[in-house]
């Protein structure tokens, strides 16, 4: 069970995605939301943090009964109210499941929790089996897993294991582990608790220091078969792994990673969209494979390289993520080739003498002008001290 070739994306945008400054959903939009979710492929929905409000429970409960294929969660803490709010929110799913999560860092259990290891262990066995009775499939989180005491995580993973829980989560809560080290952390828990085989271990990682994919990645070559991760790396403070970024990398580099998911990749890039229209922010710029310039070319080089062949310079074609948008920006740096790529896009088929004429202006434009457009080209055929240049095509 553990060991197939099978990637499960746990998508948590609606709930740690949501904990992001300024994400906030309305209940509409978090349905609106997980639907397109459902659509995208992913096998897991984090519906929200049921306990947290009445609203928060709404939702996870309208996500479970309206929203069907993926299984719907909801995390709840180690407290008898978190788990019965998050059995009745997701109660009316065909499939669901109970996220729990217990602190198993030093740390956080004596500033944040104030209770001692073997309090912990006690509060995590008797948590998990108590949302054994209400739900089949139970996860278990050790919050702040990658600073916690190596001994005393297997101890915890164990008796979580034991008490039923059938998928077991190790965070990089905050960011702070680095590939090798997830990777060796996956391998040793597995080792090391009995009946490891049985179970689905998962990653969950920050991007405190921009690693969040990598280790995310880096936790599969552990042997996790889960990903829990956002759309557009929303998520507390620098976020989460991005979902699209993981989905992408399992299909480009399928030598490195030979691993099959139920995501529709051509969803990508309409579910990123529909992400920032929500919640009125869109992601960078220059964010991997979903980002408005990631399939962007303003260098001449780059330009006249991807117009000759695309894999001279893209290592997945837009059309694959779902990007319908111009990947071809005219600007200071663009050359020749692509502007009569352009002006023929619009209808313009010049000679070579008239294209170097046009090209002149262009450069002299763009030095100018930091945003061509169309509309700017198409003036630069028509300016007022030349003869007028060749006519459209049909």
């Amino acid at each position: 069970m553990a060991h197939t070739d099978q990637i499960v994306f746990f998508d948590t945008t609606l709930r740690d995605g949501e904990q992001s400054p300024g994400c906030t959903m309305h209940h509409t939009e978090k349905i609106r939301m997980a639907h397109q979710l459902a659509k995208l492929g992913v096998d897991i929905i984090e519906a929200g943090f049921a306990i947290a409000s009445h609203g928060d429970f709404n939702s996870v409960h309208a996500i479970a009964k309206e929203v069907h294929g993926p299984r719907i969660a909801s995390l709840a803490r180690c407290k008898r109210e978190d788990i019965e709010a998050a059995a009745r929110a997701v109660e009316p799913a065909a499939k669901n499941r109970i996220h729990v999560f217990l602190a198993s860092s030093d740390l956080h259990l004596e500033a944040k929790l104030k209770i001692t290891r073997a309090q912990a262990l006690d509060q995590a066995a008797e948590s998990v089996r108590l949302a054994r009775s209400f739900v089949d499939d139970v996860e278990f989180s050790t919050e702040d897993g990658t600073r916690s005491d190596l001994d005393f995580l297997v101890q915890m993973v164990t008796v979580a294991v034991q008490a039923g829980a059938s998928t077991i989560n190790i965070p990089d809560t905050v960011g702070y582990t680095t590939p090798a080290e997830y990777t060796q952390l996956f391998r040793t828990v597995r080792e090391r608790v009995a009946g490891s085989e049985n179970i689905i271990f998962s990653t969950h990682c920050h991007d405190d220091l921009g690693m969040a994919v990598a280790n995310s990645l880096a936790g599969v070559e552990g042997g996790a078969r889960q990903i829990e991760c956002t759309i557009n790396g929303i998520g507390e403070r620098a976020g989460n792994a991005a979902l699209e970024e993981i989905a992408a990398a399992l299909i480009t580099r399928h030598d490195r990673y030979p691993y099959t998911s139920n995501i529709k990749m051509t969803e990508l890039y309409p579910t990123s969209k529909m992400l920032g229209e929500i919640i009125s922010f869109q992601c960078s710029p220059n964010k991997a494979v979903v980002g408005k310039n990631a399939f962007a070319h303003e260098s001449g080089i780059h330009q006249h390289g991807v117009l000759a062949n695309p894999l001279t310079y893209e290592i997945m074609t837009p059309a694959s993520v779902g990007f319908t948008g111009q990947n071809i920006v005219l600007g200071k740096h663009s050359g020749r080739r692509a502007l009569e790529h352009r002006l023929a896009e619009l209808g313009h088929k010049l000679t070579r003498e008239e294209l170097d004429t046009v090209y002149e202006r262009f450069t002299e434009l763009a030095d100018r002008k930091k945003s061509i457009y169309d509309q700017d080209i198409v003036a630069l055929l028509n300016a007022h001290d030349v003869e007028p240049l060749a006519t459209p095509v049909a």
